[in-house]
């Protein structure tokens, strides 16, 4: 067997499901982000193809060390970890890889929602500590009936919204502009809808123009019997801020896949009782990490033969 011709970018550490498929298929030359532009310039000097993840991502001054570079393939949903802009203006074509995870991102969406308000999770270590020896565990919130509101209403707040249903809640949401195939009430803002829901699901993508999003104001607007779900991305939600309403009472509770600077979490949360934290795990399944890894390699293989790529991400989010 002849050996791999064809060189490739890799963000290192990736998953070794994908990692050795693309070492199998290609010669990988592998990059870090603490690499410098120099550095970065040499090694990938010629190399067409650069294959990143939703953490990793390239900057702009690593984009412009990369002149060559006509793809940026992601491994998961998000890419704002990469300069989008800088890539477009340098005629790079991005891709990433939806629809694959929003079954098990939406199935973990509504785990948090219902471990949130039931407090599952604190339950379990009430019972693990013999506390249940002294006395009952004590109530928690219902989900059935709740107003649930979503922060962007694209294929994985959809498939939360499906799934949601069951539990005869209402359902309204908030996006760039309105959708007409929806039966679901839109708010024109995000205050009016945290002030309108229960529960408010954060499921917007990242980037400059959604960071911090989730303010103290919409907080405020949420208020003390309200909860919050995030899914998306940490900088979509003002963490200090969120921090601050779980241990003032601003708002009861919150579930937590995601922060602003992972894996590094505020020791404020993990101390807290009100909130569910989970290690962004939304598409950490082995079916999605497969999906996952075979939609990368469909887009590397499709974009060296036609020049195109199987699932482009869109010129502007939902």
């Amino acid at each position: 067997m002849s050996e791999p011709t064809t060189r490739i970018l890799q963000a290192q550490p990736m998953m070794s499901m994908l990692q050795d498929d693309l070492a199998r298929d290609y010669f990988v030359v592998p990059f870090t982000a603490t690499d410098s532009a120099a550095d970065l310039a040499e090694r990938g000097r010629g190399v067409a193809i650069a294959v990143t993840t939703g953490e990793a991502g390239l900057g702009a001054e690593q984009l412009r060390a990369l002149p060559d570079l006509r793809a940026i393939v992601n491994f998961g949903a998000g890419y704002d970890s990469s300069d989008i802009a800088t890539a477009r203006r340098q005629g790079v074509v991005v891709s990433n890889t939806p629809d694959v995870l929003t079954d098990c991102v939406a199935d973990l969406a509504v785990g948090l929602v219902i471990d949130t308000l039931r407090r599952v999770s604190l339950a379990d270590r009430f019972l693990r500590a013999g506390h249940w020896a002294n006395g009952p565990f004590p109530l928690a919130a219902r989900v059935t009936g709740k107003r649930i509101g979503i922060v962007g209403l694209g294929r994985i707040g959809l498939a939360i919204a499906h799934r949601l249903r069951g539990f005869d809640v209402a359902i309204s949401y908030h996006n760039r502009r309105p959708k007409n195939d929806v039966a679901y009430d839109y708010l024109a803002s995000v205050e009016e809808l945290a002030a309108w829901c229960d529960v408010l699901i954060v499921t917007a993508p990242g980037g400059p123009d959604s960071r911090g999003l989730i303010s103290a104001d919409v907080l405020r607007a949420l208020g003390p019997a309200g909860y919050l779900v995030n899914i998306a991305r940490g900088s979509v939600v003002d963490e200090p801020a969120l921090v601050q309403a779980l241990m003032d009472g601003t708002i009861a509770g919150a579930g937590l896949d995601v922060f602003a600077d992972e894996p590094n979490v505020p020791e404020a949360l993990t101390g807290l009782d009100n909130v569910v934290l989970t290690p962004h795990i939304g598409s950490g399944t082995v079916e999605s990490r497969r999906a996952m890894a075979d939609l990368v390699l469909a887009n590397i293989q499709r974009f060296r033969q036609t020049g195109a790529l199987v699932t482009p991400v869109p010129e502007q989010p939902a």
